[in-house]
């Protein structure tokens, strides 16, 4: 995908609202799902605007920063092989930090992003801009590749966003999956 995220909908609900207006549970004292976050070139602002808001500690267990390989490997079980093959800017990579996140924190549901916002570090195979987010479940793991343009902060905001959605979008087709077992 090049350029930015998805639009939000269209009442202009920020996607940390609609997880937020989804998983706070109200009355029954139980949070729906449970979400957690690993960030490499977002650097915490995924889990930061996730826990702006108030009774988000309902269902965010918790995130991890992992800039480094070392990180990676050692907090959130990326294996040394993706690293050396594929790179640390892969679809692969994202697709084993959210699984790391995920089993670290006993989440039901788990976003990562690691990208290179730039200026420096890009490649002529991967240059500046291209982010990965990945989302992993109970029913596997995507992840997705986009393009973003702009200096280092447009790509961290874009690549945050497009985090949000995508756990935004996850998010809301495990409430709509388990309808019947939540009375929702």
């Amino acid at each position: 995908m090049t350029g930015q995220p998805p639009a939000w909908s269209q009442t202009d609900e920020k996607p940390e609202q609609r997880i937020n207006a989804i998983l706070v549970s109200g009355a029954s004292g139980q949070p729906r799902l449970t979400v957690a976050t690993a960030e490499s070139c977002t650097g915490g602002n995924v889990a930061g605007r996730l826990t702006s808001l108030a009774g988000s500690s309902e269902y965010v267990l918790g995130g991890i920063v992992a800039y480094s390989n070392q990180a990676k490997q050692s907090l959130l079980g990326v294996s040394a092989e993706t690293l050396s093959t594929r790179g640390a800017v892969s679809a692969e990579c994202a697709r084993e930090m959210a699984e790391g996140a995920r089993r670290a924190f006993d989440a039901d549901l788990a976003v990562s992003t690691t990208g290179i916002a730039g200026p420096g570090g890009a490649t002529q195979r991967k240059p500046v801009g291209l982010v990965y987010v990945a989302l992993a479940g109970p029913e596997g793991t995507t992840a997705e590749e986009f393009h973003f343009p702009g200096g280092r902060a447009s790509v961290t905001q874009a690549a945050t966003e497009a985090a949000l959605l995508m756990l935004q979008r996850g998010v809301e087709k495990r409430v709509d999956g388990k309808a019947e077992i939540l009375g929702s």
